[in-house]
């Protein structure tokens, strides 16, 4: 049995984006609404993500929390009651409470075993508040080397905080309030803390990151963790990786795809000015007038991953955005009228759809216009399962991911995952 003691202190946090969509989209907005879902807890039987074959034969794996009492031998006792059901313990962490500790396992269990029958032995053991869901072959890394790869992405690219969040903490919804809306009735900012299914942190702006879930109660070490990370941002600020990749067009021109991020703002908003009002308005859903407020938020890191399309002489002619909203991720992209139908934009698509795939996401959706054929088709140019909602010329396209490709370029890719691929 090898048992591992978690008390690594790094990570977590970030910030997700609503979508951004205007006022006079009030339909595309109840619908945009319509589609969100709260976060379920697992079933009796299933956990959030499919089982994978587990290392041996007629064995499944387990991720297993529960609370027993700070007195000698009661973690003993769980032990000796999980090895008369023939379940190996993989790991263990623990998460001390004020009363009694949370223990967390990772267990090899018989195919045959149920989640009931594992509840039950666990409460007559001692166990109290027990949790149960399969895991995969991911979970085998031990907890330091994984939260400490965790923190070396979240340090070479700011759009890795997510991610990062969701790794170390599971399925969670995260949000993020800017300043005034995280301030408290006397205007003073929100301390950081958590309660029960909720955990606040404060950002270095005033703000505040909010992640929520329902289905288990985050622990004190849980908290430690996503404060560091929050530290760590605060102190490397803004960054997004350098490198570039070059794209050549049917008609023979170059064309540079690379990330983008607030230091882009007036390459872009030069880019939205040259836009008509019609291909912006397929973009944003309506009428635009203060692009300097959605290019703010679209292309800072926190809130996502953007790519940019620049022409030898340093325009930027599109640009392709890939948004952590809340649990699900939204596609959105922008090309500039006289380098529409050159295949930029499907390039750019297949690219962010790549991003959301490694990011572990397992659908990505659009809004547009329902007249917006050239959105149509890109999202179909994918060659993935797509739905369709639409509700008064507001469209609604959402690709499921289970069958992405995977693409060689790598322009979006972080310095780490670049060096692990050459290793």
């Amino acid at each position: 049995m090898n048992i591992q003691t978690h008390d690594v202190a790094v990570i977590a946090v970030v910030a997700c984006c609503a979508a951004t969509l205007p006022a006079a989209a009030a339909a595309g907005l109840r619908l945009w609404w319509s589609r969100r879902k709260e976060h379920a807890p697992p079933t009796a039987d299933t956990g959030a993500r499919p089982p994978v074959s587990a290392p041996a034969s007629g064995s499944a794996l387990w991720r297993m929390r529960t609370t027993v009492r700070d007195e000698p031998g009661s973690l003993a006792s769980l032990c000796a009651a999980l090895a008369q059901l023939r379940v190996d313990i993989l790991s263990l962490q623990t998460h001390p409470l004020a009363e009694g500790t949370v223990d967390e396992f990772l267990l090899r269990a018989p195919e045959e075993l149920t989640t009931g029958e594992l509840a039950g032995t666990v409460a007559d053991a001692g166990g109290a508040d027990t949790w149960v869901e399969r895991a995969d072959a991911h979970d085998l890394v031990d907890a330091p080397t994984r939260v400490l790869g965790l923190a070396t992405r979240t340090a070479l690219d700011a759009a890795e905080l997510p991610l990062a969040l969701r790794q170390l903490l599971g399925r969670c919804t995260i949000k993020q309030l800017p300043a005034h809306a995280a301030a408290g009735t006397d205007g003073a900012p929100v301390e950081g803390g958590f309660d029960d299914t909720v955990l606040r942190l404060r950002t270095p702006e005033g703000g505040a990151i909010t992640v929520e879930r329902p289905y288990l109660p985050f622990t004190p070490t849980e908290f430690a963790r996503a404060r560091a990370l929050v530290e760590l941002d605060t102190r490397l600020g803004p960054r997004v990786p350098g490198a570039t990749d070059v794209l050549t067009l049917p008609e023979g021109n170059d064309i540079t795809v690379r990330r983008a991020d607030g230091g882009d703002l007036a390459l872009a908003k030069a880019m939205h000015e040259r836009c008509s009002r019609d291909t912006l308005a397929s973009r944003y859903h309506g009428p635009v007038s203060d692009a300097d407020r959605y290019l703010n938020h679209l292309l800072s890191p926190r809130f996502g991953r953007t790519l940019a399309a620049q022409t030898a002489s340093g325009r930027i002619v599109a640009l392709g955005h890939l948004l952590w909203d809340g649990d699900e991720t939204e596609l959105a992209l922008l090309v500039e009228d006289d380098w529409q139908r050159r295949g930029i934009g499907t390039e750019l698509l297949g690219r962010l759809v790549a991003m959301a795939g490694e990011a572990g996401c397992a659908s990505v959706y659009a809004v547009t216009r329902s007249s917006n054929t050239g959105m149509v088709a890109a999202m179909r140019g994918l060659g993935l399962p797509l739905d369709y909602q639409i509700e008064e010329g507001t469209l609604v396209i959402t690709a499921r991911l289970a069958a992405a490709p995977t693409r060689t370029a790598q322009p979006y890719a972080s310095e780490y995952e670049r060096a692990e691929q050459h290793q």
